[in-house]
């Protein structure tokens, strides 16, 4: 896209295909994940917090999540920020347990690969930190 790429319009596109991605993992679809993740993605998600590099390494990796009936965790993004060119963009949002209670914080970097193909290039989550002392 050019620098003056309508950022209301992509940061609207972000938003839809992060709740499409994590829709994929509420439903139970390890290929529906798949086709979010970019060839060449890095997800710091591996044993031991390694990096899964490669959209084969990180869907063998997250394949384990998409076992049994219900979801062991879910997301949703409340925040978008695109880069001024439009092809590059950064969401961030709550990480919640199956009851609900937030327990992490993901943050994803989207590139555009194809005009309305977004896929995630980097993602990591960082648990919350524990409540202090009173």
């Amino acid at each position: 896209m050019k620098p003056d790429a309508d950022l209301v319009a992509v940061r609207a596109q972000v938003f839809a295909a992060e709740r499409a991605f994590a829709r994929s993992m509420a439903e139970r679809r390890l290929e529906d994940f798949a086709r979010f993740v970019s060839d060449e993605a890095i997800f710091f998600s591996g044993p031991n917090g390694q990096p899964l590099r490669g959209k084969a390494q990180v869907t063998g990796g997250w394949a384990k999540f998409f076992e049994g009936p219900a979801a062991p965790f879910s997301w949703e993004p409340d925040e978008v920020e695109p880069l001024p060119s439009g092809t590059l963009a950064h969401s961030s949002g709550p990480v919640r347990d199956p009851s609900g209670k937030i327990v992490a914080r993901f943050n994803s970097v989207w590139r555009l690969e194809a005009p309305g193909v977004w896929r995630v290039i980097f993602d990591k989550g960082s648990p919350l930190p524990p409540p202090r002392a009173p």
